[in-house]
């Protein structure tokens, strides 16, 4: 497993400094698993913060790797147990940076293998869509479902959320099933 220099620029709740590197974001559900996700995809153990409760990550952190890649690891949206004024503000931080964002090459959509597809994020990919912006999906925490129904709920995702093969990758942080899929997601973006 390879090793990777990580740099932490901050924690941004608003305000995000311009990008001087070619940006990765990592969006998804509350608690769907998007800091185990860049933990497991730099082969480290607490790069970003993990938490059990959702809404944890409330700003957009930034970490520089290797000098030559950028993720970003925004605030989750969905049930997070938070006053209505900070949900709209992450919407607001989220939304600016998804689509306004400058050098911004590649946003990992990150959702739960174990529900059919949910209308949040069909509505987030019909936007990545409309706004151009290259993605991939990862679908996580496939460990906890048996191996025997792996393959059709991925499938049944794919056609919920109206993704191409190549645009779904089955994925688990413990197991580290995905990885070297998304980095080549990633490279092949920047």
């Amino acid at each position: 497993m390879r090793s990777y220099q990580v740099e932490f620029l901050g924690s941004f709740p608003k305000n995000v400094p311009p990008a001087t590197l070619p940006e990765v974001a990592f969006v998804g559900r509350s608690n769907v698993g998007k800091s185990s996700a860049i933990n497991a995809i730099l082969g480290r153990k607490k790069v970003a913060r993990v938490s059990q409760r959702p809404g944890r990550t409330q700003a957009v952190n930034l970490f520089h790797i290797d000098g030559r890649i950028c993720f970003a690891d925004l605030p989750g949206y969905g049930f997070a147990r938070v006053p209505q004024r900070v949900r709209q503000a992450w919407k607001h931080l989220v939304e600016g940076y998804l689509f306004d964002r400058e050098g911004l090459n590649l946003v990992v959509v990150l959702v739960d293998s174990r529900h059919e597809a949910q209308e949040m994020d069909i509505q987030l990919l019909d936007v990545l869509r409309t706004a151009k912006r290259d993605f991939v999906v990862l679908a996580t925490k496939v460990d906890r479902m048996k191996r025997s129904k792996r393959a059709a709920a991925i499938a049944t995702l794919r056609k919920g959320l109206r993704l191409k093969p190549d645009q779904l990758i089955a994925f688990s942080a413990p197991d580290r099933v995905g990885v070297d899929e998304a980095w080549a997601a990633i490279g092949a973006a920047v």
